[in-house]
């Protein structure tokens, strides 16, 4: 086995914005960032979901085994057998999975069983999280890694003025049966992606952060 080679470490995008001003500048976009429910059937291309996945397969992984497969689902017969199975499982998560106390907990989103934003968003995009390589490999870290890709999913869809949302229907074994993906590859998200209908609101409570002080902590037990 040769050895490794090393590349040098590209330049930063303005090496003239000091640390503190750029990472300032990257939480103030993110902060209007929203998970969406409500929105338009207005088209979004091609071009642009592939520039989004790009960023997002950009992230690190486990040994760079790269653990994801991103399918973009624009088909109205394939978004409306997503929504019906999405809803089947939702209907029993709220009618007997769930336990009270979820249930309290999502009461303030006003969410329920109904996903018509499944068919209403332009695009959905199935996260899958692989158990082997395509080569049949062994994979590290799938999670952790595809959770890390899933973060720069989110982070480019507001980057390019569009909005989000995390599905996570539990199970969501119906994905592999409908996007005839193998056994393999797990579900891991469900994302609709897309631009808010004009009318588009978000409940007020998922707007509550934790204190500030309870997020962050310096030198955690040390001397």
């Amino acid at each position: 086995m040769s050895p490794p080679r090393f590349l040098p470490l590209p330049p930063r995008h303005d090496p003239l914005l000091p640390p503190e001003a750029a990472a300032r500048r990257f939480f103030e976009a993110m902060q209007s960032r929203r998970s969406v429910r409500m929105f338009s059937d207005r088209p979004v291309s091609r071009e642009t979901i592939a520039w989004i996945v790009r960023a997002a397969a950009s992230a690190p992984s486990g040994a760079n085994k790269q653990p994801w497969r991103f399918v973009a689902v624009q088909d109205k017969a394939l978004k409306r057998a997503i929504r019906l199975g999405a809803e089947e499982e939702e209907r029993a998560f709220y009618g007997r999975r769930a336990s009270r106390r979820w249930l309290e907990d999502l009461e303030p989103l006003g969410t329920d069983p109904e996903k018509p934003f499944l068919e209403v968003a332009p695009w959905l995009l199935a996260v899958f999280q692989l158990g082997r390589d395509d080569a049949g490999g062994q994979v590290y870290y799938g999670v952790e890694s595809v959770g890390i890709a899933a973060g720069f999913l989110l982070a480019a869809v507001h980057h390019a003025g569009l909005v989000a949302l995390t599905h996570t229907p539990s199970p969501m074994k119906f994905l592999n049966a409908i996007l005839k993906r193998p056994e393999r590859e797990r579900p891991f998200l469900l994302v609709p992606i897309g631009h808010p209908a004009e009318d588009c609101v978000v409940p007020e409570a998922a707007l509550l952060r934790r204190p500030f002080e309870e997020t962050l902590l310096f030198d955690a037990g040390g001397a």
